[in-house]
């Protein structure tokens, strides 16, 4: 999703002369199209993730709009305390880039993983957050949340080529989107594992089982109306996530449920454990953590009281 980023930022920046785009020393051979077009409006801080939300503050209280780039776990987790105290409780529009969702970055080791962000960040009362599936939704989704007055997260995976069938850059703060139907079991991922959930209902139809597939793509506004109107029509769903088990999706729809009083019984595949130190890739890191489609498909066995085989 690098170059839907950038290209985006460029289309908004030749609109816009209030967005500037800052990074903390990563984005080679991804941010040289907007530095080169845009000169004045492009800053380098360094490794310095706190400083750069620090002096985004200051550039959006002087009304600019300033996007800030990094790696994941270093764009919302270093600068914390400077998001909460800036951006948050000032209600500038900052927007912090955190790319590498989940386990893109799997063969850094655990401290590259990205897997509470979205739990951190949603403890932020008016944070928004995004989290495209594909590259195409998330270059709708830049665009038309680029008008919000309030800080913004991005959570986006560095695939460029990543496309989630069906869903055709579909997204709608607040909303979910469908992209497929079954009448068994509600599937309901968020991010760029939502192409290994459409994988596993594949499969999950080869035995018998019809599953909806239901993806999240953000949060605040929740959509939590859209949750509850499809979880009452199902008496078993499974939700998927790369992020650790609290503070995150599958929380999100235990609340709906039992707020709702739905009769649906929720299985939650998430990280369950701290990471133990050891590194791979983001396709052998889901199978590590029970999130990989055979795992997906075997809790969507077991929750609708069918053997797995």
């Amino acid at each position: 999703m690098r170059q839907a980023l950038i290209r985006s930022l460029c289309h908004l920046a030749a609109h816009d002369e209030r967005i500037v785009l800052l990074t903390g020393d990563l984005g080679y051979m991804v941010m040289e199209p907007f530095r080169d077009r845009f000169p004045t409006r492009f800053f380098n801080v360094g490794v310095a993730e706190q400083n750069m939300i620090g002096i985004a503050s200051g550039l959006a209280e002087a009304g600019l709009r300033p996007y800030c780039y990094s790696i994941a776990p270093f764009a919302s987790l270093r600068p914390f305390e400077f998001i909460r105290n800036g951006p948050v409780l000032q209600r500038l529009p900052v927007r912090i880039v955190g790319m590498g969702m989940g386990f893109d970055y799997g063969h850094a080791g655990p401290s590259h993983y990205a897997i509470e962000d979205i739990a951190v960040m949603r403890a932020l009362p008016g944070m928004a957050i995004v989290v495209p599936a594909d590259s195409q939704q998330a270059a709708v989704a830049i665009q038309a949340t680029a008008g919000i007055d309030g800080p913004i997260y991005y959570s986006l995976s560095k695939e460029d080529r990543l496309t989630v069938p069906n869903l055709n850059g579909r997204f709608e703060p607040g909303r979910i989107q469908i992209v497929q139907s079954g009448a068994d079991v509600a599937l309901i991922s968020i991010g760029s594992i939502s192409t290994e959930v459409l994988t596993a209902a594949e499969l999950l139809s080869s035995a018998g089982v019809e599953a909806t597939v239901a993806i999240v793509s953000g949060f605040n506004p929740d959509p939590a109306r859209d949750i509850a109107e499809l979880l009452a029509g199902f008496r078993f769903a499974v939700s998927v996530e790369a992020q650790v088990i609290s503070g995150g999706l599958g929380s999100f729809i235990s609340t709906v449920i039992a707020t709702e009083g739905l009769a649906c019984r929720l299985r939650i595949l998430a990280v369950r454990e701290s990471p133990d130190g050891t590194s791979g890739g983001q396709t052998e890191r889901w199978r590590k953590y029970g999130l990989d489609r055979a795992s997906i498909v075997r809790a969507a066995l077991e929750t609708t009281g069918r053997n797995p085989q």
